[in-house]
């Protein structure tokens, strides 16, 4: 397997650094809004990527933050009345449900930095104490240039970097291109007690501190969005790889930029969407399927012609899903015969091209292409009369590698009309006993199905969608 490792700038073979053990750390959100489409690419490229690790059998521990202490934070909390908690408590919920929508699956941990305040203490007093960090009037700052390696990440000298930096309004570090590890009190932010003062943590420190106490002081796998490259992720590795003396992560990975209609989301442009928005025009799935259909360095241009796109290539996979599920209850039980071994071996060679292109720094816009070609070959191989045995593996393979991707969440077997029948028995049973729960819930689950339920004075009829 090989990764795309913004570190080297090339791709490297993959190798865990414990055995068949893989850690993973993603950015996650900051929690003082709903997380919008740029994020959601970010969510669900790392979703698959776990997804992918743990198909081809590793061992993987994923951790995933929430920043609940942030300047965004302190200023909405402020506006809206509340305590940045309820702010971060809030979001934190919204978040869980827009990112279960789109079938992400939730991390192992998903630490809060406010629930790291000792750890990060410990952390900056490390970093004081050999030499990287220095104490102005209760701020903490990390002399970057005593960080010999300082810009290996985003490929920037001190030069360039003391270039583009610039000092904040009330801050006191020596440098331009330090940064501050923890920030003194200012009227009406939440603090906590600290050897400085009372204060809160800087951005960058929190995860480097989540990343090595959840994860170990070497990790796998770090990444994020773009933006995080310079100065976020280049400062974790500074101030890490400062206080430990070891490699704070062995691949960086880095998903693509998402523009809106060819102009990178601004709200100022009135091109800002969150996930929420999009989700009350379309399925999760299908903004599911449109970040995952190029590859993940890619930029992706965003537009309702491309979701429209990605609605209907994602239909046709449940099409020919539900034409394997029909046949499978039709097609008689027999051994396979000649045509049907090459079918299979054919559909097996398929997979190989799924899993080749997954290998290759996860190229999901060829695993994608290999499940059209399943897919082809069996609406051009397999009818009523073709094995049993033939249409259960396709199935089976579809879903399989379907389900790496995070699709197909929403299958369901087709049932059969008895089937139907005894539900709807089922309902009615429970309607006379008074259990209407139960009996809206066999009406969903059968409206789920594509099956119609309608009350009539001569009884319940039933149709498919």
């Amino acid at each position: 397997m090989k990764i795309y490792n913004t570190l080297t700038k090339k791709k490297e073979e993959f190798r865990p650094l414990d055995g068949n053990k893989v850690t993973i750390y993603a950015c996650g959100p900051t929690v003082y809004d709903y997380f919008h489409v740029g994020n959601a690419r970010v969510f669900i490229t790392f979703d698959v990527v776990r997804r992918y690790f743990q198909y081809r059998g590793y061992d993987v521990k994923f951790v995933q933050n929430f920043t609940d202490i942030d300047d965004k934070m302190i200023k909405r909390a402020n506006e809206e009345g509340i305590t940045v908690k309820e702010l971060g408590d809030r979001f934190i919920e919204e978040y869980f449900k827009d990112a279960d929508a789109l079938n992400v699956k939730r991390a192992d941990i998903h630490p809060r930095a406010t629930d790291h305040i000792d750890d990060i203490i410990e952390f900056i007093k490390v970093l004081i104490d050999k030499g990287y960090a220095y104490v102005v009037d209760g701020d903490v700052y990390f002399a970057a240039r005593k960080f010999p390696s300082y810009g290996k990440l985003s490929g920037q000298n001190l030069e360039e970097l003391e270039a583009g930096a610039r000092v904040e309004p009330g801050e006191k570090k020596k440098d331009p291109i330090d940064f501050a590890l923890w920030k003194a009190k200012k009227p009406g932010e939440p603090s906590w007690p600290s050897p400085w003062g009372e204060g809160r943590p800087g951005w960058h420190i929190e995860c480097s501190v989540m990343a090595i106490k959840h994860l170990g002081e070497t990790i796998d796998i770090h990444g994020g969005g773009p933006d995080l490259i310079f100065p976020h992720h280049e400062n974790e590795i500074a101030q890490s790889e400062a206080a430990t003396g070891k490699p704070f992560a062995r691949f960086f990975m880095h998903v693509g930029y998402l523009n809106i209609n060819n102009e990178k989301m601004s709200k100022s442009l009135g091109n800002f969407f969150t996930v929420r928005e999009i989700l009350k025009e379309y399925d999760a799935e299908v903004l599911r399927f449109l970040m995952v259909s190029s590859h993940y360095r890619s930029p992706i241009n965003f537009s309702k012609e491309l979701m429209d796109q990605s609605k209907n290539a994602l239909e046709r996979l449940y099409t020919a899903l539900y034409a394997m599920d029909h046949l499978e209850k039709v097609t008689p039980v027999r051994p396979l015969n000649k045509e049907e071994e090459e079918y299979l071996k054919t559909q097996l060679e398929n997979k190989d091209k799924f899993i080749e292109n997954m290998d290759d720094d996860f190229n999901t816009a060829g695993a994608i292409a290999a499940l059209f070609d399943m897919v082809r070959e069996f609406n051009v191989h397999l009818n009523e009369n073709s094995s049993r045995e033939a249409v259960t593996k396709t199935k089976d393979l579809v879903l399989e590698l379907g389900g790496v991707l995070g699709f197909f969440s929403k299958f369901q077997p087709v049932l059969l009309d008895e089937e139907i029948e005894r539900k709807i028995k089922e309902r009615e049973e429970a309607r006379k006993a008074k259990n209407y729960a139960l009996a809206d819930k066999i009406r969903d689950e059968l409206k789920a199905m594509g099956i119609i339920l309608e009350d009539t004075p001569a009884g319940v009829r039933w149709r498919r969608a």
